[in-house]
């Protein structure tokens, strides 16, 4: 049960931290928004150092700083594919994708999946066609490129998952403390490379923060939920979070949903769903 509680917990905050990250990369390059957010993650995981504590063994330092270069690719690939949008439709795409190779890597770790994980994988991958190739205005379709992305996302996001679930059990916060200590060198060092490309445009300050302050919250909640639970089953639950990004894109943008993407969401709801049953 309390497994199951930090991973809703960590689904939550990552859907408003990808929320949030999108709307900022919409003011600015992706890399301005990202250069923001990955520091203030940091700063969050500094700030909890005191209470959990964190230890810095080899392990931590390799797995730790492994997931780091991980999460700066998720950065930028997830926040450049809400920018392009619609939220609505590469959310649970890339959500779906960053659950597939966790679930893989728990299996082949001894875990099991059961009747309800074999019907709910094949259901997954019929909701990404439906979320995909949902009927309705043409601005509601995603382009080929933000698929790309989309998928890049996903795959990114679950390298920083299974590599942050190596980690040693007694690290603490170390690991996160690393991760995102590299992904802010990796992301600050990309920015200068590429700094007379990012544009003129200043980045949404507070809302870049915020975003990178709540994807530190939900890695946290992520970690404590891997340490008490499977793999396979704390992931699939984790990537409900677009539920969060799809309903704030409706309120806040106003993002239409058709019945072809309806029956998608639907579907992929009961996929993850029955996925976490196992």
């Amino acid at each position: 049960m309390i497994a199951l509680l930090l991973s809703l917990g960590s689904s939550l905050a990552y859907g408003c931290a990808d929320f949030l990250g999108g709307l900022g990369a919409r003011k600015a390059h992706v890399l301005r928004t990202v250069m923001i957010a990955a520091p203030a993650s940091l700063t969050v995981e500094l700030l909890l150092w005191p209470f959990l504590g964190a230890s810095f063994t080899a392990s931590t330092l390799a797995w730790g700083a492994a997931s780091g270069v991980a999460s700066a690719a998720a950065f930028a690939l997830l926040y450049k594919t809400l920018a392009i949008g619609p939220m609505n439709v590469l959310s649970p795409i890339t959500a779906l994708v960053s659950a597939m190779l966790p679930v893989g890597v728990g299996l082949l770790q001894g875990e099991h999946l059961g009747l309800a994980g074999l019907i709910g994988l094949p259901l997954a991958l019929a909701a990404v066609v439906l979320v995909s190739a949902g009927h309705g205005a043409k601005s509601a379709r995603p382009s080929g490129t933000a698929l790309l992305l989309a998928l890049g996302a996903g795959a990114a996001i679950a390298l920083q998952l299974v590599c942050l679930h190596q980690t040693p059990s007694d690290s603490g916060v170390g690991p996160l403390i690393v991760g995102r200590a590299v992904s802010s060198a990796v992301t600050l060092a990309a920015a200068g490379v590429m700094f007379r490309r990012l544009g003129p445009e200043k980045p949404a300050y507070g809302v870049s923060a915020a975003a990178g302050g709540l994807d530190s919250v939900a890695n946290l909640l992520f970690l404590l939920a891997a340490r008490n639970g499977d793999l396979a089953i704390v992931a699939v639950i984790t990537a409900l979070y677009p539920a969060g990004t799809v309903l704030l894109a409706r309120s806040v943008l106003a993002e239409r949903i058709h019945r072809g993407q309806l029956i998608g969401l639907g579907t992929a709801a009961v996929a993850v769903s029955l996925l976490a049953l196992t």
